[in-house]
């Protein structure tokens, strides 16, 4: 049955951004999301929460570019009235690109898209955002598994979600007067279209992966928009400014 809740989702389209809105919706929950390129994907989603008895919207955005932000937050408040609502309760910080080259041939380019995609555009929109979340909402930014083991070529990425982390600390530190749970949830190798579908349309990669991994295989989105769904609701509501890795126990 539906509530009142409404979630805030970036990168909603496809992949662990699309089972989160998805999993959400099984929970009742509404949903705005955004999209970058993948309109016709979006529309999908959609129509598959709508069908759970939920309303969505998406709305489109690049995540890296936040001198657009002010406008979008205004977008976000007419979609939020077409819903019969002022606020929103969970914002997820999933949306993001994939980098794989090592430091020492990593351009300032492409480390500046990785800073603004995945750390200035979470920082800015989440503090657009503050004031139209409900006082004892929660926050979920995506880190990944890559900040605990150091694999090859994932340097950049991994520093840049590195500070996703610490920002997320601090963030939990400052919301917790209005009871905001700030949380960071680290996927790890998950069988997507990510990173050009290399772990689930790679055997070797595949394989490798399985056999580094307490539970024998790569993950799955649905192993991931579950946990997300359940951390932001009221069951962890005393789980605040943790890292919680999803990846079937990697390198361990």
């Amino acid at each position: 049955m539906a509530t009142n809740k409404i979630a805030f989702i970036t990168g909603g389209s496809r992949g662990l951004g699309r089972n989160t809105v998805l999993n959400l919706a099984q929970r009742g929950i509404h949903s705005i999301f955004t999209y970058n390129s993948a309109k016709e994907e979006a529309e999908k989603v959609v129509e598959l929460a709508q069908q759970e008895g939920v309303q969505a919207i998406a709305l489109k955005l690049d995540t890296g570019d936040s001198s657009a932000f002010d406008a979008f937050v205004e977008e976000v408040k007419v979609a939020l009235k077409a819903m019969g609502a002022e606020r929103i309760d969970y914002l997820v910080n999933n949306a993001g690109t994939s980098h794989h080259n090592a430091i020492i041939k990593t351009t300032e380019q492409e480390l500046d898209l990785l800073y603004n995609v995945h750390f200035k555009g979470v920082f800015f929109l989440t503090q657009k955002l503050l004031p139209i979340i409900n006082d004892g909402g929660s926050i979920v930014n995506i880190s990944t598994g890559l900040t605990r083991i150091s694999v090859p070529e994932s340097g950049p990425y991994a520093s840049i979600k590195g500070a996703v982390e610490v920002l997320t600390r601090y963030l939990a530190k400052e919301l917790g007067p209005r009871r905001i749970k700030v949380n960071t949830v680290a996927p790890g190798a998950i069988q997507t279209d990510f990173s050009g579908g290399m772990v689930r349309d790679n055997p070797e990669v595949n394989a490798m992966i399985s056999s580094i991994t307490a539970l024998g295989r790569p993950g799955l989105p649905d192993d991931i928009g579950p946990m997300i769904a359940s951390l932001l609701s009221d069951d962890n509501r005393w789980v605040n400014g943790q890292r919680i890795e999803v990846s079937g126990g990697m390198f361990l």
